[in-house]
């Protein structure tokens, strides 16, 4: 029950974080707002992982983890640069 009591406060946690990045009024914070989305899907995934008893789940919150780093770390670099017009 204490897990499923968990997801339910990390989906709502998810919907605030979706509200703020819609909401921000500089990139910057809508770049912070995607990389709280992404730490509490992993966390959603993991503690789903272990409430099915699935231990894949953490495999792919893993991946899930790596690929949102790395596609953070490109976003930003994209806006540092200027985007496309340069």
């Amino acid at each position: 029950m204490f897990l499923f009591i968990t997801m339910i406060f990390l989906i709502i946690a998810v919907f605030f974080s979706l509200i703020r990045m819609v909401m921000g009024p500089s990139i910057w914070e809508r770049l912070l707002a995607l990389n709280l989305i992404s730490a509490k899907t992993i966390l959603l995934l993991a503690v789903y992982g272990v409430y099915k008893d699935n231990i894949l789940m953490l495999d792919i919150a893993f991946s899930y983890g790596v690929i949102g780093f790395l596609t953070l770390i490109f976003i930003s670099g994209l806006v540092v640069r200027g985007g496309r017009q340069k």
